[in-house]
């Protein structure tokens, strides 16, 4: 996002004048109006980084919300954050932009973009906007800091330690299901706010930044599930070169997956590795659990026990009598 040498404003630096700069708060932004930005951290810390892209028709659906896209473009990458226990510090943005969109879409965009990015205390500092004759592309990068060698890696679970996930687990798998399949809904006897509510889970993640300091303090081991907390958390597993066993039926539930799972029990194979969950999964030494859990509450982040890590190597699903589940996918994958 930098001002083309000569005449003129050229079309994107006045799409961009227009949309963009107002966002750019951060001083080492310099209103948008240079080839890069500056970022300064606190002595003693340093920075963790992190990119996320989302298209349309493989992330979201082209008729979604044009705030609902904003949200969920930013927050992905802030979850990401959390479980890394960073303190947001800004982000990149590279928008790739069809025909198809104008400005009143992009007023729409950058509207909830700028109150998210003043709600989560992290400002755009810059980027890219490029034309693309495939769909809407939107990739942001977003930045961090924490103490010196204080980032929380999937590496550190230990043998006894706790295994916590934040929030509900779910509930975004069943709320795409709703979207392609409404009839869904009644199949799954759903109320109308329960069917709302999957579906919102699903458009817009609710990062938990606020349980990102308690992480850092108390958790050995953190990562965001993402792509389904069945496959995410054996990736934890084996970055720590641990085992661990999950006790399926302690996972959370959201109010209206649990009335869909009684309507539908083959369902639960969805809610564990469906994805874009956007919560916390994180191991936690028994001297610490409690400390961690008073912090959730404080933070007014749902907080629960699924779990311990044990020897050896991956995570072992199990249902209510200790048999071991199978999944015919673990997590969902783009390859």
């Amino acid at each position: 996002m930098a001002r083309r040498a000569g005449g003129g404003q050229s079309g994107e630096e006045r799409l961009i004048a227009r949309h963009f700069k107002p966002l750019a708060r951060s001083p080492g932004a310099f209103d948008l109006t240079d080839d890069a930005a500056v970022l300064r951290h606190p002595r003693g810390h340093e920075m963790v980084l992190t990119v996320d892209a989302i298209v349309a028709g493989v992330h979201f659906f082209a008729d979604d919300p044009p705030d609902a896209v904003a949200r969920k473009a930013l927050r992905v990458n802030l979850s990401d954050l959390a479980a890394k226990a960073a303190t947001p510090a800004g982000f990149l943005l590279t928008l790739a932009l069809p025909k198809s969109i104008g400005d009143g879409w992009l007023k729409i965009f950058t509207r909830a973009l700028g109150s998210d990015a003043t709600r989560f205390g992290c400002p755009l500092l810059g980027g890219d906007t490029v034309f693309t004759p495939g769909p809407l592309t939107i990739s942001i990068a977003a930045f961090g800091t924490v103490p010196i060698g204080a980032m929380v890696r999937r590496a550190g679970a230990r043998p006894g330690d706790h295994v916590v996930v934040t929030g509900t687990i779910g509930d975004a798998a069943l709320g795409l299901k709703l979207k392609t399949d409404p009839a869904a809904a009644r199949r799954w006897r759903l109320g109308a706010k329960e069917r709302r509510d999957l579906i919102q889970r699903y458009l817009v993640p609710e990062p938990r930044n606020a349980l990102a300091e308690a992480i850092r303090e108390f958790a050995s081991a953190a990562m965001d599930v993402s792509d389904g907390l069945v496959g995410d958390f054996d990736k934890l597993c084996r970055a720590s070169a641990v085992a661990a066993e999950i006790e399926a039926e302690q996972v959370p539930l959201s109010k209206g997956a649990r009335a869909a799972l009684t309507a539908d029990r083959k369902l639960l194979a969805n809610l564990l590795t469906g994805g874009d969950d956007y919560e916390i999964v994180a191991t936690v030494p028994p001297a610490k659990i409690e400390a961690l859990e008073a912090a959730a509450k404080a933070a007014h982040v749902p907080l629960s026990r699924i779990g311990r890590v044990t020897k050896g190597r991956g995570a072992r699903f199990v249902d209510g009598r200790g048999r071991r589940l199978g999944f015919a996918q673990a997590s969902f994958s783009h390859f």
